[in-house]
């Protein structure tokens, strides 16, 4: 396990005109299931199909059509509880969430208030090199998702996408624990690589398969800790909604405007209204949706359409010993296995296909220089070609196969840079590139002595100052290597420059 230091939240401070406020943030992430076929049904969840083509009829809500629960949904939720460190509900029941949108032909939603199938768990956000905060998950529940109004195509008319219907979403609820938008992206980030890892949810946040609803507060400094004492929320002042938010950066930017904005009320005298707002990302603003619902609003009640969901301990150990290597662990046996720093670790453990990238690149080699390749080389001209890892044109075993040569002293570090280019563009192996294109190092003594007493016979003014300077052997060091078109071996050069000046 990584040797952590969890730090005590250190919140948003704001200063006003009355004093200093802090933030408290608590988030509501919805995550679609990685799942070929819906929670209720067996339409496909394809992403970007034609509108209204994956569509049952149950989805549809056409009379009669009755839901059947999808189990692998079901093992999805009860993976990612496993992956929070989270309690697994053994029994755990569906409800009807009555509301009434053009894109939700039910006229309710099918969700989980009362019996969640998990409970609560944990994330650890690392905040810096060592140092990570520990935020609460209070439960996660399984739901269908709605269809997509879309407004922007008539002038006059609204249209209803209803593929997303009956998707099935993992809503994960944090406690307020979260203290300013830093924390806030970094939390999201590390539940979405966890989800990763577990291959429950892909996390592709454009697609909109992972949004989040993030409640907003502020409080007096203090107040907090009063919080936690008693459990009081009338300590964390009024939160507002801020509702699906779909991007890192934006999610930073709409809790610093909404902070800001219920300070500037109550520091004028008002008060502030729990409700939900949007975010405008052209207007950098928050802006009031609609007043905030409660559970109540919603008319919950046991859907009469499904029995309690009931799973066996067996099931869920059997579950729970299919799962993964998770980041963190993964990230400690990096740093002990092959000798990484903990940046380098944290690079490469970001993602799971960088991950297993770099374990096949360092399988029976030297760790450092494997993942130095991985993170300086390859991910530098992959961000500057605008591909993913599993886009990348050289895979494992040629960039290891790059590192062998080096190992080996059949090239230098700076011929290999020429090796990998080649090997880059052309997907052609990397000893047959050093045998065609003559770019194996010359180890031969002979041959590097005869270069060195060419440089030294040439340069006899600077083989004086040398003598006097021993830091300008890398002259020499550099001229050779430059009559040699790179190919002599460095260290070789070094030691033989020093032997010919006596140093």
């Amino acid at each position: 396990m990584l040797d952590l230091t969890f730090d005590a939240p250190k919140p948003k401070v704001i200063s006003g005109a009355t004093g200093d406020w802090e933030l408290v943030i608590g988030m509501e992430v919805h995550a679609q299931v990685a799942s070929k076929a819906k929670l209720f049904s067996g339409a496909s969840t394809e992403f970007g199909a034609e509108p209204n083509s994956n569509v049952s009829f149950v989805d549809a809500a056409m009379p009669g059509m009755l839901p059947v629960i999808n189990e692998f949904c079901v093992e999805q939720a009860v993976r990612t509880g496993l992956g929070l460190k989270a309690q697994i509900n053994l029994v755990s029941a569906f409800d009807r969430k009555n509301y009434f949108y053009p894109d939700l032909p039910q006229g309710y939603q099918i969700s989980q208030l009362y019996h969640p199938i998990v409970g609560e768990g944990e994330v650890l956000v690392e905040m810096g090199p060592g140092l990570a905060r520990r935020v609460r998950i209070e439960r996660i529940h399984i739901e269908q998702d709605a269809g997509k109004s879309i407004h922007d195509m008539d002038p006059h008319m609204s249209f209803v996408d209803l593929n997303r219907t009956g998707v099935a979403l993992m809503e994960i609820v944090s406690r307020p624990d979260i203290r300013g938008p830093e924390e806030a992206a970094a939390y999201i980030a590390k539940l979405r690589q966890i989800m990763r890892y577990l291959g429950t949810c892909d996390g592709n946040m454009q697609n909109g398969n992972l949004r989040a609803d993030v409640n907003v507060s502020v409080c007096r400094p203090g107040d907090y800790e009063k919080y936690l004492e008693t459990g009081d929320f009338g300590h964390l002042g009024t939160r507002c909604e801020i509702k699906n938010m779909n991007s890192m950066r934006f999610i930073q930017a709409a809790i610093e405007y909404e902070a800001r904005r219920q300070i500037a009320i109550l520091e004028d005298g008002g008060t502030v209204d729990q409700e939900t707002r949007l975010f405008d990302p052209d207007k950098g603003e928050t802006r009031s949706m609609r007043s905030k619902e409660e559970a109540h609003d919603y008319r919950y009640f046991p859907c009469p359409d499904l029995l309690p969901l009931e799973i066996e301990q067996e099931w869920v150990d059997a579950i729970r010993d299919s799962l993964p290597e998770l980041p963190d662990e993964k990230k400690a046996r990096f740093i002990t296995e092959f000798g990484l720093s903990d940046y380098d670790a944290s690079v490469l453990t970001a993602d799971v296909e960088a991950a297993r990238f770099f374990e096949k690149v360092a399988e029976g080699r030297d760790g450092k220089m494997a993942a130095n390749w991985v993170i300086n080389e390859l991910f530098g001209r992959l961000k500057k070609d605008g591909l993913e890892i599993g886009e990348s044109p050289i895979g494992a075993e040629r960039l290891g196969a790059i590192i062998e040569l080096i190992s080996r002293g059949d090239i230098s570090g700076k011929i290999a840079k020429q090796v990998f280019e080649i090997a880059y563009t052309t997907g052609r192996e990397p000893a047959e590139i050093v045998e065609t294109e003559g770019l194996k190092q010359v180890t031969d003594t002979g041959a590097i002595e005869a270069a060195v007493d060419e440089v030294i016979a040439a340069n006899p003014a600077q083989v004086e100052k040398a003598r006097e300077n021993p830091k300008l052997v890398g002259w020499f060091v550099g001229q050779v290597m430059k009559a040699t078109g790179g190919k002599a071996n460095p260290k070789a050069v070094n030691e033989t420059v020093r032997a010919r000046l006596g140093l």
